[in-house]
């Protein structure tokens, strides 16, 4: 079989490193790739929002199985428009990655759905948004409707700050379309965790639970990023409190959707905060999350590659997924400044020698260039390691992170501490 895996990130790295594992899988394409994925498949240079192109790609190289990474291709539409040319691809639809496309339309179904959430309204004007916000305790969160890059979702401290937020996203319009609406929230208390799961719109594959670290700085200080490292399994989540997220927040918002049309198929996110009153949705992604699935794949037994095959085809019955007893760390090593402004186009030395320490390194932000191995994003690699416990999966992952060098680098120093 041959597999395309569309994207260039971290995420994009993790499962090409998954798929080319296989029996299976005779081959893996990636577009366009990264140096890292190049190790391991051929990368071709077309980029992620040319539909047409990956379409033609994926049918002049025979294609079994085209796997969509980022967000943006899954919101355009990029499914649809492989299936009406009889390609297998495995997302979902435009019209059901809606609920990660726009977080309002997520909130209005959450609300009709009865999952629980955070006590907040959405707004189209910015001045009825500043009024609700005046009315909310502090701290404040302000989320910009649309794509954003992780960076959307700003939690001020004071009523002054959700006010300036407000006016950076609707009138400075700093996220673009992304922030015509948005929505103003009560800060949710407790412990955050991601639940994933590969659905075909009928059966359910819930992965393993995963923590990831959205905030910047160590002791979640700074702004809200990407994701700064992820760890797995979450010793602190009880099975009780599991199920009851699975039964209270994603069942109902996979059920809502295809109660009204919109049926789901692919990775299926929820964001979840685990308060003093039980779990509490955050978010939906229409994909894997990233980073956790670089803390997932490597405690993965089960085959991805039938997984995904089988979800694409509807086929998902009588499956099951299965996961090693070791724990996995991921670190991300990201750009000084991020996400802010940063400087890209910096060497970057000590991957072998992180690999060499028994840590896998799964490129987010890297090209070739005139110094070799560069810099090219805000989030450069994701350094990933497994050990018998979270301890030991920490140790080795951060023993492989000082090894890499690279100016200007920067990362967490507390991803998964005290777990």
């Amino acid at each position: 079989m041959r597999v395309l895996v569309v994207g260039s990130g971290g995420r994009e790295h993790a499962l090409a490193w998954k798929l080319a594992q296989s029996d299976n899988v005779a081959e893996v394409i990636a577009a366009p790739g990264n140096p890292g994925i190049a190790a391991l498949a051929e990368c071709v240079p077309v980029a992620v929002d040319d539909h047409g192109a990956l379409a033609s790609l994926a049918e002049d190289r025979r294609v079994d199985l085209t796997v969509v990474g980022p967000e943006a291709p899954l919101v355009d539409g990029i499914v649809d428009l492989f299936t009406a040319r009889g390609l297998r691809v495995f997302g979902p639809t435009k019209a059901a990655a809606e609920i990660e496309g726009s977080k309002v339309f997520c909130r209005e179904l959450a609300t009709r759905y009865g999952v629980p959430i955070a006590q907040g309204e959405s707004f189209d004007d910015p001045d009825a948004a500043a009024d609700c916000a005046r009315t909310i305790a502090d701290p404040i969160v302000v989320k910009a409707d649309g794509l954003a890059a992780g960076k959307g979702v700003l939690i001020c401290t004071t009523t002054a700050d959700a006010v300036n937020a407000i006016n950076r996203i609707m009138r400075e319009e700093i996220f673009g379309p992304a922030g015509q609406r948005l929505i103003v929230e009560e800060f949710l208390s407790g412990r955050e965790t991601s639940m994933l799961c590969i659905t075909d719109g009928d059966t359910k594959l819930f992965c393993a639970p995963a923590q990831d670290y959205k905030r910047a700085l160590d002791g979640d200080e700074g702004l809200n990023t990407g994701g700064m490292g992820a760890y797995s399994p979450v010793p602190w989540l009880s099975e009780e409190l599991w199920e009851r997220a699975k039964k209270e927040v994603a069942e109902p918002l996979m059920d809502g959707l295809a109660a009204e049309g919109r049926p789901f198929s692919g990775c299926f996110y929820t964001g979840l905060m685990f308060t003093e009153k039980g779990p509490r949705l955050i978010e939906v992604n229409s994909r894997f999350g990233d980073p956790e699935i670089e803390a997932l794949v490597p405690r993965l037994r089960s085959d991805l590659f039938e997984v995904l095959f089988a979800c694409a085809d509807r086929s998902l019955s009588g499956r099951d997924l299965e996961w090693s007893d070791d724990a996995c760390v991921s670190v991300v090593v990201a750009s000084g400044g991020y996400p802010g402004s940063y400087e890209t186009g910096a060497a970057i030395g000590g991957i072998e020698d992180a690999e060499q320490s028994g840590a896998t390194v799964f490129h987010a932000g890297t090209k070739i260039g005139a110094h070799g191995l560069e810099s090219a994003g805000g989030r450069v690699l994701n350094i990933a390691a497994t050990g018998p416990s979270i301890a030991a999966a920490r140790e080795r992952a951060y023993a492989a992170v000082s090894k890499i060098e690279m100016k200007g680098v920067h990362y967490r120093h507390d991803i998964a501490a005290g777990i």
